[in-house]
């Protein structure tokens, strides 16, 4: 039987970086450098280290603790925090698109297809993440994971801790090497082939090149599905020892999938505004916005499943993670608390609630970059009590951000140039070329 090409509906589209996108994203990285020297220097020159002495003395033991383990200094901290933060966020975003090809491929997804090269290309980040991963742990592994502490877990040791110690067979320098490398090996390995077969079917046509990516992404999404709640324990839960919730797997995810769904249609809007994705429609937009709207509203109900149950039971050992964090270190984290809820929840609920609002590119637009930078700050509210307690702030954070996100999309850009953005042999080219809603 003869390939069906479907240059009758959507042809090849070869996208051309441009000089003004490289230097646009070249621009992100320099501001964001500009801004972390800022920072640093805010933060070696002491300014504002009246409110962190408050913050400390109201924190008490918990301020304490944290400060006689290493002599490191607060602004290296903060760097090596930084780092680990935004690292594990784009990390997650990136292996989303792996996850978003995966999941339409066992559902049979038609509609998809025309923002598939966009998610392929989200996974470009896996690799580059995992080596940041593994560099920033093995230097500031003391100054993010309280249980990697000398003698944490050694009877007699003045650093001792029995409940860590009671963790100890789980939560060990070796182990948790090993499982990180299982982790981001599974996540790299199916990314790397859901790409290869999505080429060879361009190259070669046929339907043998899809039913293999849908044998792929069974399996993908099983271990997906084990390794991404492990991974929110380890590289995330881990940093609150003490604390645990049997609900965190899923809220990370929660964060991972919106922002990574966020991250495709504002790419898909980028893309349609420069010319590119003839064949996108306000039908497709639609549908990544009722993604985006629906899975909000997840996150959040998973929010307050986890906070309901902990506030309701009343256990101090549960209850220290939001107590930090509503009113805990002088209120440091009350503010972005609320807004967390508020650019989470509450805007994407009332910006996307009705049908047209989908289907406008501009509210897509604003909608999807307030969910990145809200899930973003999610992961900031994660990271910082348990690590900094009361001695975090914005401007390091922040430059590390931007670099991450200039590098990032160097990496992403470059990937999604290096094909067609219409994957011309896809079965269901043609559905999506017509679909609609």
């Amino acid at each position: 039987m003869a390939t069906l090409t479907h240059q009758d509906s959507a042809t090849a589209e070869q996208l051309v970086v441009t000089d003004g996108a490289r230097k646009t994203f070249i621009t992100i990285i320099v501001a964001g450098v500009v801004v972390l020297i800022i920072g640093l220097l805010a933060a070696i020159m002491g300014w504002g280290a009246e409110e962190h002495a408050a913050a400390g003395e109201a924190a008490g033991h918990a301020g304490a603790a944290s400060a006689h383990h290493e002599g490191n200094p607060v602004w290296l901290k903060r760097l090596l925090v930084s780092l680990w933060h935004s690292n594990i966020f784009f990390l997650g975003v990136s292996t989303i698109g792996t996850v978003f090809l995966a999941i339409n491929y066992v559902a049979y997804a038609g509609w998809s297809v025309m923002v598939k090269r966009i998610a392929e290309a989200l996974s470009a980040w896996v690799i580059p993440g995992a080596v940041i991963l593994f560099v920033v742990f093995l230097i500031g592994r003391h100054d993010i994971f309280h249980w990697t502490h000398e003698g944490i877990m050694e009877k007699g040791n003045p650093n001792y801790d029995a409940i860590i110690a009671g963790k100890s067979g789980f939560l060990n320098i070796p182990f948790y090497l090993i499982r990180t490398v299982i982790y981001l090996a599974i996540w790299a390995y199916f990314s790397w082939k859901l790409r290869q077969l999505s080429l060879a079917e361009d190259r070669l046509g046929g339907t043998v090149w899809f039913h293999k990516s849908i044998n792929a992404s069974a399996l993908f999404l099983v271990l997906y599905a084990v390794t991404s709640s492990m991974a929110a324990w380890d590289w995330v839960m881990s940093v609150d020892t003490h604390w645990f919730s049997t609900m965190f797997g899923w809220y990370v995810f929660a964060s991972w999938w919106v922002s990574g769904i966020a991250a495709i249609a504002l790419t898909a809007i980028f893309l349609k505004q420069a010319g590119y994705l003839k064949a996108l429609t306000s039908n497709h937009m639609h549908d990544l916005g009722k993604l985006m709207f629906g899975f909000s509203i997840f996150w959040t109900y998973v929010w307050f499943s986890q906070f309901m149950l902990i506030w309701y039971a009343n256990l101090p050992e549960e209850a220290v993670y939001y107590n930090q964090r509503l009113g805990g270190f002088e209120g440091r984290y009350t503010g972005i608390f609320f807004f967390n809820l508020v650019i989470n929840f509450v805007f994407p609920f009332l910006g996307l609630m009705t049908r047209d609002a989908k289907r406008q590119m501009i509210i897509m637009k604003i909608v999807c970059i307030a969910i990145l930078v809200g899930h973003w700050s999610d992961f900031y509210l994660m990271f910082m009590p348990g690590t900094l307690k009361g001695e975090s702030g914005f401007l390091i954070e922040i430059g590390v951000a931007a670099i991450f996100l200039g590098a990032f999309l160097i990496v992403f850009s470059r990937r999604l140039a290096s094909a067609s953005l219409v994957p011309v042999n896809h079965p269901f080219l043609d559905e999506s070329v017509h679909h609609t809603t």
